[in-house]
């Protein structure tokens, strides 16, 4: 009788989703497992807007109205919206201005490092240790954020957050993704980023009730505390433990999933040892690194194109997502408006790139951000109305990328090295993050000039789609020699 509850799985030339299926109950389950730690990324990248919230200040000296100027003795903030920000605690006005938005390149600098540390630690001791690290160290250093006595004590622990940050950004994609099968995969890899475009979304509402940055800091990250649950929940990777030659280990956790679908158990043992003796003969047990990423022409081209796609991406999103923000009117609208024009870009991806495929979808949406950005240059002097609608235009285009380089990534790079990859795209995509403000600055030196910047880019990125191979339903390449033969004139 137990015998005919069970679901065979469709066996594939994928050895590990021919145990466990494509997509069943434990997919399921792991999925919403991992989508909590995202929330804390979007709270902890752009928590910076209401950290260092605009908060006018004026001189309480008789008879001088600059607070700049020497002869001002004492200056007073307008705390009727926020009662304290970054700002007011240090008194960063003035000559020290400049320091509030270096403080929050330090973040996405942390992000940046981050996202490719872990990426080398999830591929050398495995994913799940990389994982458990990034999580605790989240929650800890964001708490210690809360007591900080002087800025730069400040900084260096928003560093430390947001480097743990890039650490769960990168390594719980490639725990999903080496885990769900070629037939959802676009569908899961792109509402994983959802929960991102919520926590952005719900900054405002955590702002809007907690006028205090201490507190707001709490808030954000006290939520880290489910982490706990992850110690005894996210297994190792089975693929990543296939890869390294680690069967035993391998075997037991893809029983374990096999069980919880319904799936036969087995034929887990017999056929894992077959695929690993079908691959070490073809080609030899290899472990990889950044580096490898570049040994080979073929990788090499489609790992540099694939990160220039990453840095246009971020540097658009976050770049247009400021101009938005910072219209005049209520900060908590205007952050709303910014977060959730994503989350609608980031469903019509779903649909895109299942259809349409990574490759086409990805240029029509970098086309997207290049049409809304370039008709915001030329109708830069047409009123607010028309510079919104072109700004939206671009952000919605990028809202469509985002999420899509994260599958297309996670699709491309072979998995000796998928972390390493992904943790380079990262890296790469964070320094558009830092340099988005300071190309949003040169509106200066004129009005058009950024638009037209974040444009030129956007073309830049369709280009170097071009020399990228489609990846939609095709197994995951596993070794070095996987990924440079990866899109070579593959035979339908």
């Amino acid at each position: 009788m137990a015998d005919k509850i069970l679901k065979p799985v469709e066996k594939t030339a994928d050895p590990i989703i021919s145990q466990i299926g494509d997509f069943r109950r434990y997919h399921l389950f792991f999925f919403f497992l991992i989508l909590l730690c995202k929330f804390g990324s979007g709270w902890h990248t752009l928590g910076h807007i209401f950290l260092a919230a605009p908060t006018p200040e004026s001189c309480k000296t008789e008879n001088v109205t600059d607070v700049c100027c020497k002869d001002c003795e004492e200056v007073e903030f307008d705390t009727s919206v926020f009662q304290s920000t970054i700002a007011t605690e240090w008194n960063l006005i003035c000559a020290l201005k400049p320091l509030v938005s270096m403080s929050q390149s330090i973040v996405m600098a942390g992000i940046m490092f981050g996202g490719m540390t872990f990426g080398m630690l999830g591929d050398r001791f495995g994913r799940r240790p990389a994982f458990l690290t990034c999580c605790f160290m989240q929650l800890i250093t964001g708490l210690i954020v809360c007591v900080s006595p002087y800025f730069w004590f400040y900084c260096l622990f928003r560093f430390l957050v947001a480097f743990a940050t890039g650490g769960t950004m990168t390594i719980s994609f490639v725990l999903l993704m080496e885990i769900i099968g070629p037939s959802k995969r676009e569908l899961i890899a792109i509402l994983y980023q959802i929960p991102f475009n919520i926590g952005h979304a719900s900054l405002a509402v955590f702002a809007y009730f907690i006028r205090d940055w201490r507190w707001f800091q709490f808030a954000i990250t006290i939520f880290s505390v489910v982490f706990v649950v992850y110690i005894w929940l996210v297994p190792e990777s089975p693929r990543w433990l296939f890869s390294t030659g680690r069967l035993d280990k391998a075997i037991r956790i893809l029983e374990k999933i096999a069980k919880c679908n319904k799936a036969p158990t087995e034929t887990v043992r017999p056929e894992i040892e077959a695929a690993y003796a079908v691959k070490t003969a073809l080609q030899p047990l290899k472990k990889g690194n950044v580096l490898d990423l570049f040994r080979t022409p073929y990788l090499r081209l489609k790992t540099i194109c694939m990160a220039t796609n990453w840095l246009v991406t971020c540097m658009v999103y976050y770049g247009t997502a400021q101009y938005v923000s910072q219209l005049g009117g209520d900060i908590f609208v205007n952050n709303l408006i910014a977060a959730v024009v994503g989350i609608p870009g980031t469903c019509l991806c779903v649909v895109l790139t299942k259809y349409l495929g990574r490759k086409k979808t990805l240029i029509l949406s970098n086309f997207l951000c290049a049409l809304g950005l370039f008709l915001l240059a030329c109708l830069f002097n047409f009123g607010s109305v028309a510079q919104v609608v072109c700004a939206t235009l671009g952000l919605f285009g990028a809202s469509i990328s985002f999420p899509n380089v994260y599958l297309y990534g996670g699709e491309l790079f072979p998995t000796v090295v998928r972390s390493n990859g992904m943790g380079l795209c990262s890296m790469v995509g964070r320094v558009g993050s830092v340099i988005a403000p300071y190309i949003c600055d040169l509106k200066v030196f004129g009005g058009w000039i950024a638009p037209v910047v974040f444009g030129i880019f956007c073309v830049l990125a369709i280009i170097c789609t071009l020399f990228i191979p489609e990846t939609r339903g095709l197994p995951l390449p596993e070794s070095l020699e996987d990924g440079e033969q990866f899109g070579r004139k593959q035979k339908k």
